[in-house]
């Protein structure tokens, strides 16, 4: 399960700034038609053109975010997080996968054995999840693999990361799997993250149980 939170989105909203600033363009009428203390109060400076990017620093620790199901309306959006990574993976397996993410995930949204979350702040998308479920023989019920965990760099990793993760084991509960799996991160940062969730086992792979009892066979 690939953890991305080094690569920053695209996004109309903060294309070229440094993490923790958003861009906010504002459009205003000519200062000349403005008095000089309007029009700087207006700007935060003395003069401007229209058109005029406005620097608005943000402070990620003070955001509340939320964690809901991806509707097909936030797929374009997770696809540009996560754009980086899903590149790579497509690139060395075109032959085989002739669908690009995009249509995939729009499809994922819909089936049952799949769950795609989206953790938001003020009405922005800032990170993502995927859950696959599968049968195992071994494990005796369904088994949730999160496939893809990728959080917005600009905001706070561990609280996303944190609520995303949460999230997942909720919903793998509710569809009766008995346990959900990840891949084990190389990041001891990441790693600490699903530590606290109760994550543990030997590489390649870290598990945690989400029913004591075995024999699960829902997954809706």
């Amino acid at each position: 399960m690939p953890y991305i939170s080094r690569r920053r989105a695209d996004c109309n909203t903060s294309c070229g700034a440094p993490p923790g600033v958003a861009l906010e363009r504002t459009f205003r009428s000519h200062p000349a038609r403005r008095s000089g203390s309007a029009h700087q109060a207006e700007t935060g400076r003395d003069g401007g053109l229209d058109g005029i990017a406005r620097v608005t620093r943000f402070d990620p620790t003070t955001l509340e975010y939320s964690v809901r199901a991806a509707r097909i309306t936030d797929i374009d959006r997770l696809v540009a997080l996560c754009d980086g990574y899903l590149r790579a993976q497509r690139a060395g397996d075109v032959a085989s996968s002739p669908l690009d993410a995009a249509d995939l995930l729009r499809q994922l949204v819909f089936l049952p054995q799949a769950t795609i979350l989206v953790a938001e702040a003020q009405r922005e998308i800032v990170g993502g999840a995927v859950l696959a479920l599968r049968p195992s023989v071994r494990a005796g019920g369904f088994v949730g693999t999160v496939d893809l965990l990728v959080v917005d760099p600009r905001h706070d990793a561990d609280r996303v990361a944190d609520a995303l993760i949460g999230e997942v084991l909720r919903s793998a509960k509710n569809k009766g799997c008995v346990a959900v799996e990840a891949a084990r991160p190389d990041d001891p940062d990441e790693q600490a993250r699903w530590d606290r969730q109760g994550f543990g086992g030997s590489e390649p792979r870290i598990e945690r149980r989400v029913n004591a009892g075995r024999g699960a066979t829902r997954a809706s």
